[in-house]
């Protein structure tokens, strides 16, 4: 049920992150990844690794708030199983400090590009008549607050909406589309400030008293990326360590 052999997978925001260990995990899984983003050479040396292990991976330029681009990666990249529309971009700066320059670019990335993608690999489903399945790359951060991150948050809480406006309307073209909502997930770029007395503080609000490592996203990916989630759609699975049921 959770065999990934044989489902071709478009991942973006590939060069980097999240979307670079989403891509190697999808591929030991036995899926055929296309990494899609910005950086060719970083794609090309996530290509090397995987195809090294013995998977199979190809990369495409992808740039999420270009129409034109997305459309094109698309051709370049052929028939999809499974969209993992992962790009995005934040910023940490007080609500009165962010300007409208900050608003856009983060909006225009995480929302508006996630949009684009998801539409444009919809009707492609559609148009073939093939079932397929589209999973958004959302956050805690849609279902709840968090201070210096309000274009972030207003972005993901889209994100949230987005998904099941999809699912609902994508559901007869047997076409699924949920939701992953990581917590806080510790990565190279976190890790001093976790470190610092704030950071701390924050992870002791974490039921689990921990922060999420990229590995323990793996398990809920390859479920909605693979047919044991046929009956799913619409769904958000939060991997929080129990942050979101926290008291305040």
């Amino acid at each position: 049920m959770f065999e990934l052999g044989g489902k071709r997978i478009l991942v973006t925001g590939a060069s980097s992150g999240l979307g670079r260990h989403f891509s190697l995990t999808l591929a030991r899984a036995g899926a055929e990844v296309v990494a899609a983003a910005r950086r060719e050479a970083a794609l090309e040396d996530l290509v090397r690794k995987i195809t090294a292990g013995g998977g199979k991976a190809r990369a495409v330029r992808l740039d999420v708030t270009d129409a034109v681009s997305i459309a094109a990666a698309f051709d370049a990249c052929g028939d999809l199983d499974v969209l993992v529309n992962n790009a995005g971009v934040t910023n940490t700066r007080p609500l009165l400090d962010q300007t409208e320059a900050d608003f856009s670019g983060i909006i225009d990335t995480n929302l508006k590009g996630t949009f684009l993608v998801a539409t444009e690999a919809a009707r492609r489903m559609r148009d073939r008549g093939a079932a397929g399945s589209i999973i958004n790359i959302a956050s805690i951060l849609g279902l709840r607050q968090g201070g210096q991150v309000t274009p972030y948050a207003i972005s993901k809480a889209g994100v949230v909406q987005m998904t099941k406006q999809m699912a609902l309307e994508l559901a007869r073209c047997n076409i699924r589309v949920n939701a992953l909502a990581p917590g806080y997930i510790e990565t190279g770029l976190n890790e001093a400030f976790f470190a610092s007395d704030a950071g701390q503080a924050l992870i002791r609000r974490i039921p689990q008293r921990r922060l999420g490592t990229p590995n323990d996203l793996d398990g809920p990916l390859i479920l909605l990326a693979s047919d044991a989630s046929l009956y799913m759609t619409g769904s958000v699975i939060a991997v929080d360590g129990g942050h979101l049921v926290g008291t305040l």
